[in-house]
């Protein structure tokens, strides 16, 4: 794991009350937070963060609930796993690294939890880029068939508390390689060691729930703030690049720019890459370009 995240450092952050966060981290300059998706781990950046942390102070955290970070257990209201709670959780991990202001990568529900932390503390967010999504709220209002079956697990992991926890830990490596591997023929764009990773977090029952309630927040108390944000017409108010696999379902079934320019109060820019879901591990040449041109102001 050292040679594979070369130049950073491993550590678990703890947070009052009772919160606790893995996360690797090197370089000096700007902080770069980066945040990853479902069902992996901070080690979806191996490819990218180290050429990033030339340049900026790179913080890749496992996200609540994800990899070992803290796992609050389900409740009735699913709240610990809101975006707003997340995206404050992530805001704490970084005041108490000493960075307080920062530009933020998200993928797949990092983004989505970028998303929120951009509307609800965008004093703290200078640069803002999303990886394959489209906002939570749309999804669920453009929902058809071709929504429903390429993201059956959206309404799979929604399912009341222990129901799908109790089908994923049956056979969870199983479960984790066909949920990362629905739209691609094989795990090989996965390095070794990342697998391992996401394997080990799965195999903690613990994460598992974790997970279900990220998609549980996500049909319910997120789209209840989602929505209050677009009626008093809160919007991203930093420049912000919107990435997205041409392979993957978003870039088939949605036109991502139009779709988020309402989001946004200044221009918002972006493009597709030529992968799948996965940008990050499956096109990370193309993914990094992307990121530098905007980071730096090229874009």
């Amino acid at each position: 794991m050292a040679e594979f995240f070369a130049g950073f450092t491993e550590q678990t952050i703890a947070l009052e009350p009772n919160r606790h966060f893995r996360l690797r981290r090197a370089g000096t300059g700007p902080a770069l937070l980066m945040l990853h998706g479902m069902p992996q781990t901070h080690m979806i950046w191996h490819r990218i963060a180290p050429i990033l942390a030339a340049h900026f102070t790179v913080i890749c955290p496992d996200l609540t609930g994800y990899g070992q970070s803290y796992k609050p257990p389900a409740t009735a209201d699913h709240a610990p796993y809101a975006k707003r709670a997340m995206a404050r959780d992530m805001v704490d991990l970084m005041d108490q690294l000493g960075l307080p202001h920062f530009a933020l990568i998200g993928h797949d529900r990092g983004a989505r939890v970028a998303h929120r932390l951009a509307l609800d503390h965008p004093q703290r967010v200078q640069k803002l880029m999303l990886l394959d999504i489209i906002p939570t709220i749309e999804h669920f209002e453009r929902t058809d068939m071709a929504f429903a079956l390429g993201y059956y697990h959206w309404f799979f992991l929604a399912q009341p508390h222990p129901f799908p926890e109790a089908l994923i830990n049956l056979d969870p490596a199983l479960w984790l390689r066909a949920q990362s591997g629905r739209h691609h023929t094989a795990n090989s764009i996965f390095a070794d060691a990342a697998m391992a990773d996401y394997l080990a977090a799965a195999a903690n029952p613990a994460t598992i729930t974790a997970m279900c309630e990220d998609y549980r927040a996500a049909a319910t108390i997120d789209l209840a703030h989602d929505s209050a944000s677009r009626d008093a017409g809160t919007k991203i108010a930093c420049p912000t690049l919107i990435l997205w696999g041409a392979r993957g379902l978003v870039g088939r079934l949605y036109a991502p720019l139009d779709i988020w320019s309402p989001y946004c109060a200044v221009t918002v820019t972006g493009s597709a890459i030529a992968s799948g879901h996965y940008l990050a591990e499956e096109a990370p040449d193309e993914t990094l370009a992307q990121l530098q041109a905007f980071l730096s102001g090229r874009e």
